[in-house]
């Protein structure tokens, strides 16, 4: 069976951030987007990917395309 959701904890790893970067961009509307049950955040594959995908830059100059939530 293939992952297909990340905690806080693994999101943080996979990206070398802090897993309290992560409550921040929640709490200001950044980042993936995410399901909350109970206590309990985890974050699709599929929307970290896209998330990824949308982030993507060419140089230093650019600024990513599209601010996602």
């Amino acid at each position: 069976m293939s992952v297909t959701h990340l905690n806080q904890v693994e999101l943080a790893a996979r990206w070398k951030i802090s897993p309290r970067t992560l409550e921040r961009w929640r709490w200001t509307g950044e980042g993936p987007a995410f399901i909350k049950i109970g206590g309990r955040v985890v974050y699709r594959l599929d929307d970290v990917e896209a998330y990824e995908a949308n982030r993507h830059c060419s140089s230093t100059a650019d600024k990513p395309a599209v601010k996602l939530a």
